[in-house]
């Protein structure tokens, strides 16, 4: 199988990840336990997991001049991520995410944005090539929506598969372009806020997904945390891929090593269903382990995963 070309474009933070025995409530101080720098950001997971699971990636983005900027390229350097096309935005702070986790897994993730916002439809522009040349094109909405609008537009000019992490929802209603990326990809959550419908079952699922296609979307592959996946093609049944019973240490990056996972396996050539069943292998991996990019598995480890289920 040829090496998946993939082209991520989207955001690259440093996280502050707080360790705490519980998240706080509204209003509540909490003592924690422990606090780390982990190299982190949606999209420069999902370029990081790419990697690791042995497709060749191309990082698309924006760093600020500050000191979280070397780290955070040394992190993507290390994973054997192409870094040309990231771009410095002199003046401006790298983006920032701080996360709470408790002792159960969960997280609570508060994001400035930084350089991030600073990713223009030129930027996109200039990356036009890199996006036609490209097997699969992965984005995410932790970058401004004009220019998430621009990748997917010109990608399905080029022909190239898409796949869209709708994470976070913007507060503005989806433009047409995003509706028409090849795969829209969001969790429980975000999937309750674009519908407005409750996502708690499978049922419930499958109603959600069935109002994203009625809303414009093409495939939806909905994450379901620990109950899995659901695959939901226009005109057909949904499908339900089970999740990997794991004791989970912290599952900050899951979603981004799931949504890598999807991307490289569907651009080699593996059916929907197998590639989701790929990336709930992949995502499981990356629970067992703290903070983001150091959780990425390698695709060694998804693989493991897979033959002891079966």
């Amino acid at each position: 199988m040829p090496t998946p070309r993939v082209v991520v474009v989207g955001s690259i933070n440093m996280d502050l990840v707080a360790r705490v025995p519980r998240l706080p409530r509204p209003g509540e101080t909490a003592s924690g336990i422990a606090l780390a720098y982990i190299p982190g950001g949606k999209g420069a997971n999902q370029a990081v997991a790419a990697a690791r699971l042995g497709a060749q990636v191309t990082m698309c983005g924006r760093l600020g001049d500050d000191a979280f900027a070397t780290a955070l390229r040394e992190s993507l350097t290390e994973a054997g991520v192409d870094l040309s096309s990231v771009r410095t935005t002199p003046g401006m702070s790298s983006g920032v995410a701080w996360i709470g986790v408790d002792d159960e897994g969960t997280n609570s993730i508060t994001v400035m944005a930084g350089a991030n916002g600073s990713v223009t439809i030129d930027d996109v522009q200039h990356w036009d090539d890199l996006i036609r040349q490209a097997d699969v094109v992965i984005v995410q909405g932790e970058i401004p929506l004009p220019a998430i609008e621009a990748v997917l537009a010109q990608a399905k000019r080029a022909g190239v598969k898409t796949v869209f992490d709708v994470a976070p929802v913007p507060t503005e209603p989806l433009p047409a372009a995003c509706w028409q990326a090849d795969i829209l990809s969001p969790n429980q959550t975000e999937c309750e806020q674009l519908t407005g419908l409750p996502v708690d079952s499978w049922s419930t699922a499958e109603a959600a997904t069935l109002a994203l296609h009625q809303m414009g979307a093409n495939i939806v592959v909905l994450k379901m945390g620990a109950l899995g996946a659901l695959v939901h093609e226009p005109g057909q049944t949904a499908v339900r891929v089970p999740a990997f019973e794991i004791e989970a240490l912290d599952t900050t990056a899951a979603g981004d090593a799931f949504t890598a996972a999807l991307a490289v396996s569907w651009a080699g050539g593996a059916t929907l269903p197998d590639a989701i069943r790929f990336a709930c292998a992949a995502g499981a991996c990356a629970s067992l382990h703290l903070g983001a990019q150091p959780a990425m598995p390698t695709r060694a480890a998804v693989e493991a995963m897979l033959s002891d289920t079966k």
